[in-house]
């Protein structure tokens, strides 16, 4: 069944409130109907994303009564999936999606050439955002980075037309060599054609190195291109990096997200299976020295994937994974949100047979597992659970547990000793060279 929530509006000068639209969301988590975001005063319109041909557009409603509905900006290949609003009244400027990049296309004039003559301004290979700005937009806070640059803010003052640096995002790194990314593509088993970004150690030639498959979090989410800390992490410790798109993100359209990532979890490990195989036989990785590394859903994914491909790879790192599906479910009971947990997770044999708890023996690679004792994300006792049943099987596991940390381990501390801890994991698990 599916739940529905319905939106209504006031015409300007009227208090009656009229219905807007209705959305319903179904048993996988995908929505149809308008869902509205924002309003433009100025053109008394509402702003906001609805599915056309299979995949999310943004459309904008008369707020005049008519209702007249208009789409303001679609794709063939992937969805538009955000607003670009800006100051205080947080003004919609534009919207933007992700193909191999995030591209954000300005409604406004002024701040597309702004934008333009940055990206022409600025070195390097990069993006451009808008922060934020005044409440009379005459001042701007500006963000620019890349893949291999972390990133730097800037004050833009309108009238003068004067970039100021304000700070860079990550000054610690200002020396340090970091990789560069590519898009990718690479077949799955069924032939299917699966987006992907691969990141090689600075100065490599991308062969015969240690390598990781990263799947993302989620499972409704997606990598883009630019700066990620972790994968960088691994790159400079002389890793191939591979973070696939496998079916079951976000961001290309209701038939790539499929059932979900729980659901349809054949698929979608599948396809994290085959980014370990296309590194394999592109010669990027060395045999016998493929790992799979992941976080949250990309932590379930890649104990899934040691269960399903147990001779793969050689080693298994997951920070706060999901491990039992019946336990995530179990989690959300007694809170509000739980008949929507329930009908995501659905009910069925891929509850057992896709909970890496449950199928434990099958692992062959050494796993090591970090969590937080406060997670509200996935419960800690999804990693206690999953070490107890790799110990019953006679596999082997570390296991880290940080103290009064959540999901996402946001203590400089914790991080690096996960790091640290991850590394030598690494190298012991894939027989490599010890790197100072």
């Amino acid at each position: 069944m599916n739940a529905t929530t319905k939106y209504f509006y006031r015409k300007r000068d009227d208090r009656a409130w009229q219905p807007l639209s209705a959305v319903a969301t179904d048993a996988v988590g995908l929505t149809s109907g308008f869902e509205p975001l924002a309003v433009d005063p100025a053109l008394n319109v509402a702003y906001g994303f609805d599915d056309l041909e299979g995949r999310s557009a943004l459309f904008r409603i008369a707020l005049d009564g008519s209702l007249k509905r208009e789409v303001v900006l679609s794709r063939p290949d992937v969805d538009v999936d955000q607003l670009v609003r800006i100051g205080r009244q947080q003004r919609v400027v534009g919207a933007a999606y992700t193909t191999d990049r995030t591209e954000a296309v300005y409604f406004d004039p002024e701040l597309k050439s702004l934008h333009d003559a940055l990206l022409r301004a600025l070195p390097g290979d990069k993006t451009i955002s808008f922060i934020d700005a005044t409440a009379d937009e005459k001042q701007l806070i500006v963000f620019a980075g890349g893949d291999a640059d972390p990133g730097t803010y800037y004050l833009f003052e309108k009238a003068t037309k004067h970039l100021a640096l304000l700070l860079p995002a990550r000054p610690q790194l200002h020396d340090v060599r970091l990789a560069s990314v590519k898009s990718i593509t690479y077949k799955a088993t069924d032939g299917t054609v699966i987006p992907a970004y691969l990141t090689l150690p600075p100065g490599s030639d991308g062969r015969h190195l240690p390598a990781i498959v990263m799947p993302h979090g989620g499972p409704g989410d997606r990598d883009t291109w630019g700066f990620d800390w972790w994968a960088q992490y691994f790159a400079n410790r002389g890793f191939a990096v591979l973070q696939p798109e496998f079916r079951g993100s976000t961001g290309y359209g209701a038939q790539w997200y499929q059932k979900n990532g729980f659901q349809s979890w054949r698929t979608a490990i599948g396809d994290v299976v085959d980014a370990g195989r296309y590194l394999l036989s592109s010669g990027i990785a060395e045999r016998d020295k493929l790992a799979v590394v992941g976080w949250s859903y990309g932590g379930y994914a890649a104990l899934q994937s040691a269960v399903t491909a147990p001779d793969l790879f050689k080693a298994v790192i997951a920070v706060a994974p999901v491990t039992d599906l019946e336990m995530l479910r179990s989690e959300s009971r007694g809170f509000t949100n739980f008949a929507q947990t329930d009908r995501f997770i659905g009910h069925g044999k891929h509850i057992e047979e896709g909970s890496p708890a449950q199928n434990a023996a099958a692992i062959n690679a050494p796993v090591l597992m970090f969590h937080g004792d406060k997670d509200q994300n996935v419960g800690v006792a999804e990693s206690r659970l999953m070490e107890r049943k790799l110990r019953g099987v006679g596999k082997q596991v570390d296991y880290v547990e940080f103290k009064g940390l959540d999901h996402q381990l946001l203590d400089d501390d914790a991080r690096a000793d996960m790091l640290d801890r991850s590394d030598r994991f690494l190298r012991t698990a894939l027989r490599l060279v010890s790197k100072s």
